[in-house]
């Protein structure tokens, strides 16, 4: 089901890109284009399924709405919000709002959240067992490593009676009681599919989960439709009244998308309402 866009590419590369785009892509100083020509918008996000539902969007929306749409890949989520924050790329979409804000925080940018638009449940995968019951005591489970995923995943565990946790962990070290001894190991969010391989189990967000063709079969644990995980689209502060960052919220968030998002990943990514 998944179809890459182009190969990932570091950051120098994008802002290699964005320079070479800068000649046709409108920014709050440019002068104002007309509705029916709104200019370039350079978009970055991760394959899937971000990526997916933007060449959507590209493909059938954007051109009709007066919109250049260019999407550029990333491999990781640690290099999109530098390359927006930079200029490299005029909005992103790949994270939660709790990830912006942990970004924001830290590097003082001026990101800001457009809106939500789709949610990736977060889920316990196993090669090994078909349920949480099967899970021997013992287990080793794999977690991402970033605060904002991490926090997420303890949050599943927790939710699910495996663990104990305080009231807004962010690592292992805020487990509070663990009745089955579970081992933890927290490792980058990209590797844990691969992680499946010596560990009974891992928690995979679902874009590196679907890249590295993990099955919903192979879930045993995942988050409820409630969850306040939703990926957002993501700009600078200057361009969060920009047309072209509107008009692409829109189409994001469109009928036509949302049906498309139902569609193509049978319930394992849910649209924003």
């Amino acid at each position: 089901m998944s179809r890459f866009l182009r190969p990932a590419v570091g950051l120098a590369a994008v802002a290699a890109a964005a320079l070479t785009l800068s000649a046709c892509s409108g920014t709050a100083d440019s002068e104002p284009v007309s509705a029916d020509d709104l200019g370039t918008l350079v978009v970055g996000a991760t394959a899937v399924p971000a990526g997916e539902i933007l060449a959507f969007v590209q493909e059938n929306l954007a051109e009709e709405a007066g919109l250049d749409l260019q999407i550029t890949e990333f491999s990781d989520y640690n290099t999109p919000n530098p390359a927006l924050a930079q200029g490299a790329t005029d909005a992103n979409l790949f994270q939660h709002k709790p990830f912006l804000d942990l970004f924001t925080e830290d590097s003082g940018e001026d990101l800001v959240s457009v809106g939500e638009v789709y949610l990736p449940p977060l889920a316990l995968y196993s090669e090994t067992v078909d349920s949480i019951e099967e899970l021997p005591d013992g287990a080793s489970i794999a977690l991402p490593n970033d605060a904002s995923n991490e926090s997420r995943a303890l949050l599943l565990l927790a939710d699910a009676g495996l663990i104990e946790t305080t009231d807004a962990p962010t690592t292992v070290a805020d487990i509070t009681a663990n009745p089955r001894d579970f081992a933890f190991t927290e490792i980058d969010a990209a590797s844990l599919p691969t992680a499946l391989q010596q560990q009974d189990a891992a928690i995979v967000n679902f874009s590196f989960a679907a890249a590295a063709g993990l099955s919903g079969d192979l879930q045993i644990l995942t988050e409820s439709t409630d969850s306040p995980y939703f990926n957002i689209l993501a700009t600078r502060g200057d361009l969060s009244e920009d047309p072209r960052i509107i008009t692409l919220y829109e189409l994001l968030t469109s009928d036509e998308t949302q049906e498309w998002i139902i569609e193509n990943y049978d319930g394992l990514v849910i649209p924003a309402e």
